[in-house]
């Protein structure tokens, strides 16, 4: 479960601001959860991500709408949660529109991930909904830029870990869970495809690897 592994960082008060890409995710995903619990399974049934032979039918648009669905006020809490300690960090380095797009970019990327490999390998059942695709962009870029910044895991907070070999050892951890078929109902490959889109992320900003040198 996500929220198992869910890490928080040696907060400053400067996080406590929000910048205003961090602060609209939270609020839009707020606002569909809420908006979700008066519509019932109508919302996930046409946003939720739907890869083949799940049950559902899948369209183009739940590449990204089904980041914003959650089934759980805890499954809420601990995405809004990492957006907030790993996504203003990066959103005061970059600027709205890199962090906007890297953002965006894990989700798809996770999405994708998560139909090519449950959806055609391991013929999942059910809809994929929540934001952890982009949370783990986050946490990928988060690492690069901040490799030795310290994290704690909330319920082991005497173990202090730098931020690229939390990431990096929780990647593993992740890929074994899904190869293994393990914690069923988790969307392990949409968690490495979201690792693979922040990654996509910050190398074409940084101009570098596939995407060449930059202007």
């Amino acid at each position: 479960m996500f929220a198992f592994f869910l890490a928080t960082c040696v907060l400053n008060l400067e996080t406590i601001f929000m910048p205003p890409i961090t602060f609209s995710l939270l609020l839009l995903n707020v606002l569909i959860y809420v908006m979700g619990i008066f519509t019932g399974p109508d919302i996930v049934r046409t946003f939720g991500l739907w890869p083949p032979g799940s049950g559902g039918a899948f369209h183009y648009w739940q590449l990204i709408t089904y980041s914003f669905l959650h089934g759980s006020l805890l499954h809420l809490g601990f995405n809004m949660a990492a957006i907030w300690m790993f996504g203003a960090e990066l959103e005061k380095r970059w600027n709205d529109l890199r962090y906007l797009l890297t953002y965006l970019l894990s989700v798809a990327v996770a999405a994708m991930t998560q139909i090519a490999v449950s959806g055609y390998f391991l013929h999942a059942a059910g809809p994929v909904i929540g934001a952890s695709g982009g949370v783990f962009g986050l946490l990928l870029a988060y690492a690069l830029y901040f490799p030795n910044r310290v994290i704690s895991l909330i319920f082991l907070p005497f173990i202090q870990i730098p931020a690229r070999t939390f990431v990096f050892g929780y990647g593993a951890l992740e890929l074994l869970l899904g190869v293994t078929n393990t914690a069923a109902g988790v969307a392990h490959f949409a968690h490495l495809g979201g690792l693979f889109g922040g990654w996509l992320g910050v190398q074409y900003f940084r101009g570098r690897g596939i995407f060449g040198k930059r202007k």
